[in-house]
């Protein structure tokens, strides 16, 4: 749709950037137009595909996504950045913040944590395009308020899911998970005794009624290994 909001991700890992276009993908009014995975790349196809949006990575091969990030919103059509990195240090968080990211998404993070990101974007992003020439405060208000993903359950939220309402094969499968917590489809699939085929299926399923978490475990090299546990 003409009116999706259009998103390049940039990830120095192709399937890392695969993992987060699939993130996107899946959350409604969001469309990935693009994938790059160099400081180069990012720049050349922010330039060719004027996205709306950009999912930066920090550590670049050629460069630093700050670095990268400064460039574009320095640009004529400026895109909104979210900063997606592992980078944990106080000072790349506020260089991020000084440059005018709209979110930092430390890694790994599951498809939960960056979807509600991503509304909290799309609901500012329509609320700015329906502002007349000038904003009252309370436009303001209103807008940077939005940009604030709303907050989950509590703790406790989690700890009293009715799994007796789910199929028998989830339910064993969550109970899985609860029991054990930070496994992969073969590690359920081996406690549980069904193939690993259902077991992905059925963590999926969990995974996208939120109630249990998928990351991104990153080694030195190959596939970043899946990673689920209860969220909490």
């Amino acid at each position: 749709m003409t009116d999706d909001i259009s998103v390049l991700v940039v990830d120095d890992d192709y399937h890392v950037a695969r993992v987060h276009a699939g993130f996107v993908e899946r959350v409604s009014g969001f469309r990935v137009v693009g994938e790059a995975h160099t400081a180069a790349e990012a720049i050349a196809e922010s330039a060719r595909l004027s996205p709306d949006l950009v999912l930066m990575d920090i550590y670049l091969p050629d460069g630093d996504g700050l670095d990268v990030t400064r460039t574009l919103l320095a640009g004529p059509q400026a895109p909104a950045v979210i900063v997606v990195s592992a980078a944990r240090d106080a000072a790349s968080l506020r260089t991020a913040v000084q440059l005018g990211a709209v979110h930092y998404l430390v890694k790994p993070f599951g498809f939960t944590d960056l979807a509600e990101r991503l509304v909290a974007f799309r609901e500012a992003h329509t609320r700015m395009r329906q502002i007349p020439e000038e904003a009252t405060q309370a436009d303001v208000d209103r807008i940077f308020g939005l940009m604030r993903p709303a907050p989950g359950p509590p703790p406790a939220a989690a700890a009293s899911v009715d799994t007796s309402r789910l199929a028998p094969t989830l339910r064993l499968v969550y109970d899985v998970v609860a029991g054990a917590g930070g496994v992969s489809a073969t590690d359920v699939a081996t406690q549980a005794g069904i193939s690993r085929a259902t077991a992905q299926r059925a963590l999926a399923q969990l995974e996208q009624s939120g109630l249990v978490r998928l990351e991104l475990r990153y080694g030195s090299t190959g596939r970043p290994e899946h990673r689920y546990s209860v969220r909490r």
